[in-house]
């Protein structure tokens, strides 16, 4: 028997899992969604996710047919009917059945998806080892066209990114903004490390508000390392001593050649090590 997903209350089995060739969601990526990790079978981050799911939904006028308390019962169940301890949860809200336009109010209704399956972004030697990444010219949309603090199912933008980085032999790409600053990567922030100081682009550089990021800076604050959330180039990148990325799939891992370009020694630096370490530790313990 394989994995049971849940859609709109019911818990299907995987192969029977299926949604209308009429849901907006597919039509025309017009939805929301947020990726959680459970790690012993704690869910990690829950309530932070589940804020971000409803505000992202809020803000493109879209209803969860849930409250976030009969959510969070959904997402226990799902998990713990598949058996699942270390998990990675896919929580999908799209507008549901409609028809063959725009026009949202021509949907019948939103509809939930709960997937509860394992991830492996990328391999257990590139975090011991570090990743290399690669500048690409497409650029992050323009804040002013659609906000980045979306998790929306549109994700287009960020693939193309990756489908460059690909073709250029690494595993993540570097997303400028439209002023050529930085932004963050298709599925990461990122963050430099620089004489002892942790810096990360800001929320007005267009990027997404990470869960991973803002648990990290807490744990890198905690630590009394100092945190600043400004403007960088692709000098400041060039010229870190250390380089590393977060996401809820990624959780931290060490950056040591941007463009071809080696940062700091060539190796996961010190600090990230530490926050690597003491992340690891937190998932161990969060209820």
């Amino acid at each position: 028997m394989g994995l049971k997903v849940y859609i709109d209350g019911t818990l299907y089995e995987n192969d029977q899992a299926k949604v209308s060739v009429f849901d907006h969601g597919l039509l025309y990526g017009d939805g929301v969604f947020e990726g959680i990790r459970a790690y012993g079978g704690r869910i990690f981050q829950l309530d932070a996710h589940l804020e971000r799911l409803y505000d992202s939904a809020k803000a493109i006028a879209l209803k969860i047919p849930l409250s976030p308390e009969k959510l969070k019962e959904a997402i226990r169940n799902t998990l713990d009917t598949n058996g699942l301890k270390d998990a990675y949860i896919r929580v999908v809200v799209t507008r549901g059945v409609g028809t063959l336009g725009l026009d949202p109010n021509k949907c019948s209704g939103s509809s939930l998806i709960i997937i509860t399956d394992s991830i492996t972004l990328y391999p257990d030697e590139l975090y011991e080892k570090g990743l290399e990444i690669v500048t690409v010219a497409t650029i992050r949309i323009h804040p002013a066209a659609l906000s980045p603090r979306i998790k929306s199912l549109n994700y287009l933008n960020n693939i193309l990114a990756k489908i460059e980085a690909i073709n250029a032999g690494c595993l993540e790409a570097l997303m400028l903004n439209a002023n050529g600053l930085v932004a963050e990567c298709t599925g990461d922030n990122i963050f430099i490390v620089r004489k002892g100081v942790i810096f990360t682009p800001p929320e007005t550089a267009g990027i997404l508000k990470g869960i991973t990021r803002g648990v990290v800076m807490g744990l890198a604050r905690e630590e009394g390392i100092e945190v600043r959330e400004e403007n960088l180039t692709r000098y400041d990148l060039y010229t870190a001593d250390e380089c590393f990325l977060t996401g809820t799939a990624a959780e931290i891992i060490p950056v040591v050649r941007i463009d071809r370009r080696q940062i700091g020694p060539g190796t996961p630096g010190p600090i990230t090590s530490r926050l690597r370490k003491l992340f690891n530790e937190l998932t161990e313990k969060e209820e």
